[in-house]
């Protein structure tokens, strides 16, 4: 298959939606996050208060809650996905407005308040988006579809992080605040114009069905409880790795900061966005299964440039290849398990199944991660990093072993 029609996948209508709204869903996080941080740190808030803002961040652990209710209700307006996603990126625009009218330091309480509307219209955002991306690509489309949602949300994170930041020094964090509420327009404008799915979709009937359809539908199907283990593990070995490499990369290696920023940071961003394009076109041709086996063994070997870097030492061009080599393969894996998750959803109940096994990716990840720091002070840097590479491997096992029923349960 030649280039050309690899690239046709990324042309359609769906498409360029989907990669908007990839940018309306990433650009709140850090503007209750890291991007509120600092300007709480510049206007002289205490710290211990900056480190109860980070409870802000609750409602994308579990807006799993609530995703039943915008699979059960149809807004008056667009339908199903499209209306829900107008509600919630008018609350966004309204919340972030609101915290650009007040200050950390005069009005924390208010500012908390006007966050955390904001996390939880964002985190609402991210379910429906989630379901609307999940019903409306075609399956040829869906690792493109997973590509191109990953390049705009980081761009946009880069926007409401890295700029904003820059914004913050010129024009005040008020109008900086106000700029990204007016952003927020780009996905109001691509959910308005938004395709709708092909097929016609019944929503659930009752609240009650919205609950327990999704669970039902969901193992009523062969090797479900399998298919939830893979979930877990697939992205362990990455998530594994990528917990302690910033740290690695200053404190094992001597690296600066300003080294990893523009590297680790920089490069990887571009890294990561290149491997998830490159990922979702190869996905046409070589289908879910192969991609999920390439691309996670990818990301196995990847953590092994880590350890070429903690044995070479301060190399800046070990450093530059192994940043692009992990970042490549993190995408390429990042598109493929995308790609999976929305295979794994029935239209009807998307947003719920969506949102329960997305949180169920992450949940080897919390469990994992604390053990990174003990592992490194036991046994080392070179030593750590080829465990996580071990992590990777029982996923890929059971990815092989579940290769038939993986082609026909989803």
């Amino acid at each position: 298959m030649s280039l050309s029609l690899y690239l046709q996948v990324f042309t359609s209508r769906r498409i360029a939606t989907v990669t908007l709204l990839g940018f309306s869903s990433g650009l709140p996080l850090a503007l209750t996050s890291g991007t509120l941080q600092a300007w709480m740190a510049v206007d002289g808030v205490d710290i211990r208060t900056i480190g109860i803002f980070a409870l802000v961040g609750l409602p994308y652990t579990v807006k799993f809650l609530w995703s039943p209710i915008m699979d059960r209700f149809v807004p008056p307006l667009l339908g199903r996905r499209r209306g829900w996603m107008i509600i919630t990126q008018i609350a966004l625009i309204l919340g972030i407005a609101a915290m650009a009218f007040n200050s950390p330091k005069q009005a924390p309480l208010l500012i908390a308040a006007f966050a955390l509307t904001v996390a939880f219209s964002s985190a609402s955002q991210d379910i429906v988006v989630d379901a609307y991306r999940t019903d409306v690509l075609r399956e040829k489309e869906r690792g493109a579809g997973a590509a191109v949602f990953v390049m705009g949300y980081r761009i946009a994170m880069l926007v409401s992080g890295a700029l904003a930041l820059i914004l913050s020094d010129n024009i005040g964090w008020h109008n900086t605040y106000l700029l990204m509420a007016g952003l927020m327009s780009i996905g109001v404008i691509s959910a308005f114009f938004g395709p709708e799915p092909e097929e016609k979709i019944i929503p659930p009937r009752s609240l009650q069905e919205a609950i327990w359809g999704p669970l039902k539908d969901y193992f009523s199907r062969r090797s479900a409880v399998m298919l939830l283990i893979l979930i877990i593990l697939y992205k362990l070995g990455d998530a594994y790795a990528g917990s302690l490499t910033t740290a690695f990369l200053i404190k094992g290696v001597g690296f600066t900061p300003t080294d990893v920023g523009t590297i680790n940071k920089g490069l990887g961003l571009v890294s990561l966005i290149v491997g998830a394009m490159f990922g979702g076109a190869l996905m046409a041709r070589l289908g879910l299964f192969k991609s999920l086996l390439f691309f996670g063994a990818l990301q196995a070997v990847s953590n092994l440039s880590f350890i070429v870097l903690a044995w070479i030492g301060k190399s800046y061009g070990m450093l530059i290849f192994a940043v692009a080599f992990e970042n490549l393969s993190g995408g390429m894996g990042t598109s493929a398990f995308v790609a999976l998750l929305m295979s794994m959803c029935n239209q009807r109940y998307s947003a719920t199944q969506y949102a329960l096994l997305s949180s169920l990716a992450a949940l080897g990840r919390i469990f994992i991660a604390p053990t990174s720091g003990f592992i490194v002070s036991a046994i080392g840097w070179p030593a750590f990093f080829f465990i996580t590479t071990l992590a990777a491997l029982p996923g890929l096992g059971l990815l092989w072993w579940m290769r038939k029923e993986i082609a026909a349960s989803i």
